[in-house]
């Protein structure tokens, strides 16, 4: 790139508008994935087209070109979202205008309106992703905009890139104090610190399950929620983080009866979810279910990444939970062993938490016709695996078991009948007759054998319901991956999985794995901290994999630092802040006077520096005597010397008195003709004192200036002694001195 903006033939406007160009694609790039393809196409075109015209300094396109394109990016814009308002929709059209606008940059109010676009452009970068990487380079972007405005400032000659950027560099650092003031300051309004999304964030749950649903997570790396044990960490086999428990199904989902997660209607509109108990209960309980705490106490925290989600996946067997101070959202609720927040956690939450891993939960009135809803299964679905089940359970092998011994057998024909875990079921495969699979679990279960999680926990749940045995989907997250440098468990998007609980008298809901019997590996061994090496480049996968892990372990961890100091800094913690510094009550007026407050300090503080900096003129050594001199011949009645600075210099003045002796015609008596005399001695002195040649001595020597300074000091003294001697009568008014331009001689 530098190597192009150098070429010999290229002009200095070709030369800046490449920069800008250049920058201008680096705060659009991160977008291009994300963009319909005829934008990024169009975006790629136009700036490509526009460089090239700088590289040529050929004419720019006509306007009616660009009307058309405006027009065409519009109507496609419109079919691509169905608005022009919205994230999506408004990024894209912003976008494509920014990369049309390159094509009428002529003058410099054109390059400071491309250049306001990029500053817009960064901020959009934020909707999508606040991770320190996307942040670093963003602030790359900025140095290169400050850079190209530096550029369009300054239209004399041809200023290097290397001074631009030191230019944007120098503001980039002086803007610091104010954007860290302003951010620990300014108040977090909604919806200012909120944009509505277009759609809902990415997550590794869902408060319903479906066949293959979270076999689609299983390559998705992305972080779900970090946890820090502050006891001795649980096994491998016990790290089982609770979501929801989905105890209805259609014959092709599960969902939840839970009261915090059922669909209601709320203002005519269907489809919100909302807290609604079964009956009155305290905060953190719930009156319908009874726990019976069991196993060691494990404390611990979590940082919970944005789900869209109510049901809070924490440790199962977790019995105390709230936000970490000084966090209070979200508001926890506890429905047996599952956790509801009042809203959905669209941010980065942390949550204290205290855990039982051996608890279990039960109906607190376990009557028949309370347990007759974990049985209940549709009419007209998986007809074959149901028969098997009936079958199974006539048997007399089974006829009076009891259901840990009916789970048992359950695991044990999973174990020896063939199955398979896969990560590709192939649950969209249709029929014989080309028609959706309507029975999937029978597919399942009786003819092809291999699935995910999901199948596994589903057709167990399936199979136990039809031997009239109360049982239910659990979904949540499964295992983690330790941390080394921060010593954080990371849980990720593909470790989602889905188990399975049934009802055994006496000892209330008893959680069993299926997926255990055919692949342990997946609930009882640690994590590795690489698991997708094959999707790395090929010159890249052939590295050692210990050095990806490292890689992968540190950027954790910075990111992780990022999001706690950084991005989940919020309302509650300015508020606290203010509570330390001794506010009572703080509220965002306190904020705003403190924000006030700091900048007014900054602004004085830039307000001393500019003047500290102001440009200032050298005055001699020789000023102040000069002064004291000219202002004693002023006093005696002589006129100020033409032509000459003020102070004048010594020569000028001997001069001039010379010139009014010579003018006057009245004889001058012998008394004042010594005292002339004797001043034009002194001013010739003192002249021969200021531009005479001084030795190395005088220059260095700290005692020849002091003695200089005295034989200065006595010439102006009998100079203004003799012109008083030799005074002409008359006022003359005090003059305003101004400060000489420069400096000559050797100070004394």
């Amino acid at each position: 790139m530098s190597a192009i903006l150098k070429a010999p033939h290229l002009s200095r406007d070709g030369r800046d508008t490449l920069w800008l160009l250049a920058v201008l694609a680096l705060c659009i790039a991160p977008h291009l994935a994300r963009l319909p393809l005829w934008c990024s196409l169009g975006t790629a075109a136009a700036i490509a087209w526009r460089a090239q015209l700088a590289w040529r300094d050929a004419p720019l396109p006509p306007r009616w070109v660009l009307m058309v394109s405006l027009i065409a990016c519009v109507g496609l814009t419109l079919m691509s979202y169905q608005s022009l308002f919205g994230r999506q929709a408004g990024v894209t059209l912003v976008t494509i205008l920014a990369a049309l606008k390159t094509l009428e940059l002529r003058a410099r109010r054109d390059a400071f309106v491309i250049t306001s676009l990029g500053f817009f452009l960064i901020l959009t970068q934020f909707l999508f992703s606040q991770a320190i990487g996307m942040a670093l380079l963003m602030l790359l972007a900025l140095l290169g905009l400050l850079s190209a405005l530096v550029l369009a400032q300054r239209t004399v000659g041809r200023p290097s890139l290397g001074a631009a950027l030191a230019a944007a560099g120098r503001c980039l650092v002086m803007g610091v104090p104010v954007m860290v003031a302003l951010y620990i300051f300014f108040p977090r309004f909604g919806p200012l610190w909120s944009v509505p999304a277009d759609s809902g964030t990415r997550t590794g749950l869902s408060e319903q399950m479906r066949m293959g649903g979270v076999a689609e997570l299983a390559q998705d790396d992305s972080v779900a929620l970090r946890v820090r044990f502050l006891d001795t960490p649980p096994t491998p086999g016990e790290l089982y983080f609770r979501g929801p428990v989905l105890d209805l199904f259609d014959g092709q989902n599960w969902t939840s009866s839970l009261p915090g997660l059922r669909k209601h209607t709320r203002n005519g509109q269907r489809g919100d979810v909302a807290m609604r108990p079964a009956q009155p209960s305290p905060p953190g309980s719930d009156a319908s279910t009874t726990v019976a705490p069991a196993g060691r106490s494990v404390r611990y925290q979590i940082t919970l990444e944005p789900n869209q989600l109510r049901a809070v996946p924490l440790l199962d067997g977790t019995l105390e939970a709230a936000p970490s101070p000084p966090l209070t959202e979200p508001v926890l609720q506890r429905a047996g062993l599952s956790w509801v927040a009042d809203q959905p956690v669209t941010e980065r939450s942390q949550i204290d938490g205290v855990a039982r891993l051996m608890t279990r939960e039960a109906p607190t009135h376990p009557d028949a016709l309370t347990l007759r809803q974990w049985v209940q299964l549709p009419r007209g679905y998986n007809p074959r695996t149901l028969a098997w089940a009936a079958d199974m359970r006539s048997s007399p092998a089974f006829r009076d078991a009891d259901a840990s011994a009916l789970a048992i057998a359950l695991m044990r024909h999973i174990r020896q009948a063939g199955f398979r875990y896969t990560l590709s079921p192939g649950d969209d495969a249709p029929d014989d007759q080309g028609q959706p699979v309507l029975h999937q679990v029978d597919q399942f279960w009786l003819d092809r054998r291999s699935g995910f999680c999901e199948h596994f926990a589903a057709a167990f749940v399936v199979v136990m319901r039809a031997m009239d045995v109360p049982a239910r989907v659990v979904t949540g997250f499964q295992g983690a991956e330790l941390n080394p440098v921060d010593g954080l468990y990371i849980v990720r998007n593909s470790d989602a999985h889905a188990w399975a609980e049934y009802w055994q008298p006496e000892l209330g809901w008893v959680r069993v794995d299926p997926t255990s019997a055919v692949a342990p590996e997946r609930i009882d061994r640690p994590r590795q901290p690489l698991r997708n090496a094959q999707g790395l480049p090929a010159t890249l996968s052939k590295l050692d994999p210990a050095f990806w892990s490292g890689v992968r372990a540190y950027t954790d961890a910075a990111n992780h630092r990022w999001n706690i100091w950084v991005l989940q800094y919020s309302r509650n913690q300015q508020m606290s802040m203010l509570s330390r510094w001794g506010v009572n009550s703080p509220d965002w007026t306190d904020l705003m006077r403190v924000c006030a407050g700091l900048l007014v300090l900054l602004s004085l503080g830039g307000l001393a520096w500019l003047w500290w900096r102001r440009p200032r003129t050298p005055r001699s050594a020789w000023h102040r005597p000069m002064v004291r001199l000219h202002q004693a011949m002023l006093a005696a009645g002589f006129e100020a010397p033409a032509h000459s600075p003020v102070p004048a210099p010594a020569l000028a003045w001997s001069r001039q008195v010379q010139t009014t002796s010579n003018a006057s015609e009245a004889p001058m008596p012998p008394q004042a003709q010594a005292a002339h005399a004797a001043l034009l001695q002194a001013l010739t002195a003192l002249d021969a004192l200021r531009y005479g040649a001084a030795s190395d001595t005088a220059a260095n020597s700290f005692g020849a200036r002091r003695a200089m300074r005295r034989t200065v000091d006595q010439a102006i003294a009998q100079a203004i002694a003799q012109a008083k001697a030799l005074g002409r009568p008359g006022p003359h008014p005090r003059p305003r001195l101004r400060p000489r331009t420069s400096a000559h001689g050797t100070p004394p």
